[in-house]
């Protein structure tokens, strides 16, 4: 098996220096780059298999390379914030960032989430052999063999984290699922209680698969406990 590639950005290289080191040392290819205009160039040249992203960078930031990454391709993206940046986490989450990291961050907790990441594509892919595997709940379709979300016969544009969570609800209707299940189950790991980035996951979802966001259809919040998904077609 080839060893996962990882693009590092981020412009203090003391710190890429340290990153490349460490990750190195458990297997996987590292290339580091420090400003945003190159490591896009880069992306395009070679797309690697998940990419490691500050999001204070010259040049392009974080915030536009995850955007512009979004609009072609589906790797992972682990950000990497500073500790009172709260705005940039959720914003960058939107765009459609899998995870993030806070400054200062153990390696042992970046190696969790990098290694999660990878294992969540990886198991995907070889879980997809069949493209007649669906799930069905009202008007969406979602077609695990081809990680594809239809609604009306209209392909849905989703995150692979937005697919993730809509498959694990689908499959669990009319259950109450609490954030930190949520959590447990679809982000594959101990994310250190940050329950919002379920909250603005969900978000993204119903700005996707609903009518109208401010009246879900499919997934209903659940105040105080977590989220619910139900299936429209089965009301009277």
């Amino acid at each position: 098996m080839m060893a996962a590639k990882i693009l590092v950005v981020e412009d203090e290289k003391p710190i890429a220096d340290i990153l490349q080191f460490n990750l190195s040392k458990e297997g996987f290819e590292v290339e580091c780059i420090h400003d945003g205009d190159e490591a896009l160039k880069r992306i395009h040249e070679e797309p690697p298999d998940l990419i490691l992203l500050d999001l204070m960078l010259p040049g392009t930031d974080g915030i536009e390379i995850c955007r512009k990454v979004r609009e072609k391709y589906r790797m992972p993206i682990i950000m990497v914030t500073a500790k009172d940046s709260e705005v940039d986490k959720v914003l960058g989450l939107e765009l459609g960032a899998d995870d993030y990291v806070t400054k200062p961050f153990s390696n042992r907790e970046l190696l969790a989430r990098i290694k999660a990441n990878l294992r969540r594509v990886r198991d995907h892919g070889e879980s997809s052999t069949d493209p007649g595997d669906q799930v069905q709940v009202g008007s969406l379709t979602i077609d695990q063999g081809s990680y594809l979300v239809t609604k009306h016969q209209k392909t849905l544009d989703l995150t692979h984290r937005e697919f993730e969570l809509l498959l694990y609800m689908a499959k669990h209707v009319n259950q109450v699922l609490t954030r930190e299940h949520l959590l447990q189950s679809v982000w594959g790991y101990d994310y250190f209680g940050d329950v919002r980035t379920v909250d603005v996951t969900i978000r993204r979802l119903r700005e996707k698969i609903e009518q109208d966001p401010s009246q879900p259809q499919y997934i209903i919040t659940r105040r105080g406990i977590g989220y619910t998904m139900r299936d429209p077609g089965t009301d009277r």
